[in-house]
């Protein structure tokens, strides 16, 4: 048993596609629109081949961010100087590191930074 993917709803689709792309090396699919129901996504792959969908919908308010779901996506890049090298190169561009680089409690070394829609993305070790 496997997750197939994760679905993330976010404010700008493409915003966020070019930041996956960019950061994560990710390969998105072509954009799937549904005119009829104003939703539209991207599957987003990654190398080792888990997938994040983003979903964009137009009736899809700041309100719906306080369900419950998705709390963060865990990505793992390497070593602890790839953490730190990953942290600094999002913070510098501009990105708001939440917390870390730093060793967990529960002995994970990780950096918390939030993705154009204030989405959490832990970058961790492997």
């Amino acid at each position: 048993m496997k997750i197939e993917h994760i679905g993330m709803w976010v404010k700008d689709i493409e915003e966020t596609r070019r930041f996956y792309e960019t950061y994560f090396d990710v390969t998105a699919n072509n954009l799937y629109r549904n005119e009829k129901k104003g939703f539209e996504s991207y599957f987003l792959t990654f190398a080792s081949g888990a997938r994040l969908e983003i979903m964009h919908c137009d009736d899809i308010t700041e309100a719906a961010g306080e369900l419950f779901g998705y709390a963060h996506l865990a990505i793992s890049v390497g070593d602890k100087d790839d953490v730190d090298q990953f942290t600094k190169r999002l913070t510098d561009d501009g990105y708001y590191l939440l917390d870390g680089p730093r060793t967990t409690g529960d002995g994970y070394y990780e950096a918390v930074v939030l993705d154009p829609d204030g989405n959490r993305i832990e970058l961790t070790t492997d």
